[in-house]
């Protein structure tokens, strides 16, 4: 479980986020909804601890540790002109000799053993000695939630993971990270810009406007207040219109 406890966080005189508290249950996808500046980012950087910030953030009872918490980034970050094992392989880095960081054909052979079973989690494992830039952003994506995986993390953190894929790939990675959240158990935090595939995918919605939560509950629900600027909040309207 992760918990996020008053979290606080400030740029200059502004502060962004005041005073936020957030759980994320193991088995659960939690989607954070919110306009552009709403401090989503924001609170799952300070989550990461990527951003200096004021609170605590527990994992499991426990203050979080450095591999407590895996990330999947909207820029994916693979290495592309290395194998798709070697890029899974490196979310152990963090677990081994520095040596190993230097040169992957040092990777041990039992972490590539556990790559190959990371890859066959996310239905993946057929395509490991591909190059990782032969890939289409979707398949990416995939290779690098395997990534996550291997770092043996609890809790997994996505900023914005979908929002550079078209829709189709985009339900596969949501529907991915959903259901390695309640297969895996893993406490998993997803900030998206789309209330649509919230809807669909997600077991719980938390809405953030300007630093604060707004909004806490199950998906589906009615996000408007989230977008007060009606460019803003006609497509998360009609999206969830939209939505089953």
């Amino acid at each position: 479980m992760l918990a996020v406890r008053g979290a606080r966080v400030r740029y200059g005189d502004r502060e962004v986020l005041h005073g936020v508290d957030v759980d994320v249950h193991a088995g659960e996808l939690l989607a954070v909804l919110g306009a552009n500046g709403s401090g989503k980012s924001t609170l799952l950087r300070a989550a990461a601890g990527l951003t200096p910030h004021l609170g605590r953030v527990l994992v499991d009872g426990r203050p979080r540790g450095r591999l407590d918490v895996a990330l999947v980034f909207q820029r994916i970050h693979l290495v592309t002109r290395r194998t798709v094992l070697d890029n899974v392989c490196a979310g152990a880095l963090g677990r081994l000799p520095l040596r190993s960081s230097l040169v992957p054909a040092l990777f041990p052979r039992v972490l590539r053993e556990e790559a190959m079973g990371c890859l066959d989690r996310v239905g993946f494992a057929d395509r490991a000695h591909d190059r990782a830039g032969s890939l289409s952003g979707g398949q990416q994506q995939r290779v690098a939630v395997a990534r996550a995986l291997c770092q043996r993390a609890r809790v997994l953190l996505a900023d914005e993971p979908v929002s550079a894929l078209d829709p189709a790939a985009a339900e596969q990675v949501l529907g991915l990270l959903a259901e390695l959240a309640h297969t895996e158990r893993l406490a998993v935090l997803a900030v998206l810009h789309q209330p649509d595939l919230a809807a669909r995918h997600a077991d719980r919605v938390v809405g953030l406007r300007s630093g604060h939560v707004v909004l806490d509950g199950p998906p589906g629900g009615d996000v408007r207040a989230l977008y007060p600027d009606a460019a803003d909040h006609r497509e998360p309207a009609a999206a969830l219109e939209a939505a089953p």
